[in-house]
């Protein structure tokens, strides 16, 4: 079918300008409405008014503007039905080819902290579901685009065949445009139907609204549960996992490997994955990995925190009265291994972390919010990837002390031929549960070490010894199959600073010999899950060098 006129209605603007441009190469007319005619028009772009085309202005603050026949008639005309042209021919509706349109930010508006009812409200869409769902109920006849990623996709197949798109890719357009509409009510019911506690009455339930056999679906919705969980907190029998594509990436983790970014449907605005990208090159696949390590540690600490990971690992970490003093007690820590390093930060990040940053090489940085003047500074190194996270640091950490886990994701790993699941190992411990298992206590100062330390050395990749001071690590052993070596590296990665310091174990001592090392560069405390039948042996060695040793009683091993 070749293209002749196309309607452009979109709320996310990406690539739609260039797109545009290209359509008008091929000499289609195109035509637009509000917001995206402005955007065209001042890109130099040759573009007919919406109400040009009905004869009707926009009304009622813009929630009326494509409700009229002469848009849905243009639409829904079957070319292949003499009378549907002869029709619309009569009624003077000129057909209308492509509809290119994506909706307003209901989800995105939703997950804002705060945000009100009547906000909520103004972000539904009404004339754009009602054109995506005209344009595919005729995907003989129209091409509808709802997916800013098909653009390129479809300029291609308009440059090899003259202005002509396939009946094969209206086809599947338009699968991808109904499911895009169901999506996007489904946020809308979803939304709604927690609202009915707040806004409904004692004749209004919410069962009411569902099906009978609903219950586990109602307690999903109303508790933001995991769908791979049933209602006993096991793993179901059978679970669909909706995903979809954010981004092709150049390469997997080597060259030769090739690899794409996909994300939950459902993904919460404060994941990872929902990050915005506000300055730098395209995202690596090393460098999601890397920068989901460094938030996931840096978002479970109160005070401001900032990570330094490389190779999913960090090589240092540190908490502070501010972000440039974390982030230069985490870059001290080890600034040879920082060299070309992620870095996370729990706070906002400012101009004076930035002023220290800005002559070092650093992949990227990851902030829930970032300064004006830290932006101006980061400007400077173009191709610094620069990723903004609409995070809640209060509120996250509310969740997580209350046992909430809405807020976490299964770990999920591929294995030939499945998947293997787990909960996630984010959480702060209880420390009620562990104990003081030796004759000497720790100080107070070392308490808290000890305890910024276990929080971190989940992080590590195993066997995994942490050595922290004054909550910086100082060293960090990771990845050795045994857990002595891990602990010889810890120590020479500290260079000197081991004195008065304190180890974290990912998993318990088998043997006394790592304890051995720590008594040798005066290690002070040292924290451990505890659990090995020769506990009493490292326990003895331990008074022996009158080392304090606390018990957590959980492991946290990271393959």
């Amino acid at each position: 079918m070749k293209i002749e006129r196309a309607l452009i209605s979109v709320s996310d603007k990406k690539g739609i300008i260039d797109f545009a441009r290209r359509l008008e190469s091929f000499g289609i007319q195109l035509v637009s409405t509000g917001g995206t005619y402005k955007a065209l028009s001042e890109a130099g772009i040759k573009v007919i008014k919406i109400d040009e085309l009905t004869g009707f202005p926009e009304m009622l603050d813009g929630r009326v503007k494509t409700l009229h026949p002469f848009v849905h008639g243009g639409i829904l005309a079957n070319r292949c039905i003499p009378s549907h042209m002869e029709q619309i021919e009569k009624a003077g509706i000129k057909k209308i080819d492509m509809v290119i349109v994506n909706l307003y930010p209901f989800r995105e508006t939703i997950s804002k902290p705060g945000v009100k009812i009547e906000e909520a409200i103004e972000n539904i869409d009404i004339g754009g579901p009602t054109m995506i769902r005209s344009a595919a109920k005729n995907n003989s006849s129209v091409a509808v685009v709802t997916d800013p990623g098909d653009y390129g996709i479809i300029i291609d197949e308009m440059d090899k065949n003259e202005g002509f798109l396939s009946k094969e890719t209206l086809f599947s357009l338009s699968i991808k445009a109904f499911k895009h509409t169901c999506e996007y009510d489904s946020y809308i019911f979803n939304y709604f139907i927690k609202k009915i506690p707040e806004y409904g009455s004692d004749t209004v339930k919410i069962e009411d609204f569902l099906n009978v056999d609903n219950t586990k679906a109602l307690q999903e919705i109303m508790s933001g549960s995991n769908i791979l969980k049933d209602n006993n907190e096991d793993f179901k029998e059978t679970a669909r996992l909706s995903i979809e594509k954010k981004q092709n990436l150049r390469y997997g983790e080597n060259p030769h490997q090739k690899a794409s970014y996909y994300k939950f449907t459902d993904a919460l605005p404060s994941s990872f994955v929902m990050a915005e990208q506000l300055q730098g090159k395209e995202l690596s696949y090393n460098n999601i990995l890397d920068g989901n390590a460094a938030f996931n540690i840096v978002k479970e600490f109160e005070k401001p925190c900032v990570s330094v990971i490389k190779h999913n690992n960090p090589c240092g970490c540190a908490v502070g009265k501010s972000v440039e003093e974390a982030y230069m007690k985490a870059y001290e820590a080890d600034p040879i291994s920082a060299y070309g390093s992620v870095i996370a930060s729990n706070y906002k990040w400012n101009e004076e972390a930035t002023k220290f940053l800005i002559d070092k090489y650093v992949e990227i940085i990851i902030a829930p919010d970032f300064e004006e003047k830290a932006l101006e500074i980061l400007s400077q190194k173009p191709n610094l990837r620069v990723l903004k996270i609409n995070f809640d640091l209060k509120s996250y950490i509310a969740k997580i002390k209350n046992g909430d886990r809405s807020v976490m994701y299964p770990d999920i790993k591929s294995v030939d031929g499945g998947l293997i699941i787990q909960d996630s190992d984010m959480g702060i411990d209880d420390t009620e549960e562990m104990k003081v298992v030796t004759d000497v206590q720790p100080s107070q100062s070392q308490w808290k070490d000890l305890l910024f330390g276990w929080q971190i050395v989940k992080n590590v990749k195993s066997n995994a010894i942490l050595i922290t001071k004054d909550e910086v690590t100082v060293g960090v052993g990771a990845g050795q199959m045994s857990r002595v070596d891990s602990t010889r590296i810890a120590v020479e990665k500290s260079q000197g600073k081991c004195e008065g310091a304190v180890i974290a174990s990912d998993a318990f001592f088998p043997f006394a010999d790592a304890i051995e090392i720590a008594a040798e560069n005066k290690i002070a405390a040292i924290i451990q899950p505890g659990g090995s039948i020769r506990d009493d042996e490292v326990i003895q060695a331990c008074n022996k060098y009158k080392i304090s040793m606390v018990f957590t009683g959980k492991r946290h091993f990271k393959h």
